[in-house]
């Protein structure tokens, strides 16, 4: 007998014209969550939410992917059972022109001049 198919799981996302640059500089202010932010732009890729490298459990990292992707910076969604985490980089640009790459470079800036 045949399994009965379920919907995807699926992640709600606001609309980033429903976004303010507030809560985008709120989500950005903590340390943990600009990692997420780096390690996704310099992977170049989408990562699993186990893929990170951070200080903080997975039940806090969850709390920061949740206040990062309420404030539209990422894009969360399934691949079977792993959640995969993207940096919203275009539609941001277009709302926030200039911010991400700003954040990124100056979290560049920081990375060189503690080394």
């Amino acid at each position: 007998m045949a399994r009965p198919r379920t919907a995807p799981r699926m992640v709600e996302h606001p609309d980033l014209s429903q976004v303010s640059l507030q809560q985008v500089l709120e989500a950005l202010v903590d340390p943990v969550r600009r990692s997420v932010v780096a390690q996704l732009a310099g992977e170049g890729a989408d990562l699993s939410c186990g893929s990170f490298v951070t200080s903080v459990s997975l039940s806090t990292l969850t709390h920061h992917f949740n206040v990062l992707r309420e404030a539209g910076v990422i894009r969360q969604y399934y691949v079977g059972t792993a959640k995969m985490n993207a940096l919203r980089t275009d539609e941001m640009d277009e709302r926030f022109p200039g911010l991400l790459p700003a954040v990124l470079e100056a979290l560049a800036a920081e990375a060189a001049d503690a080394t």
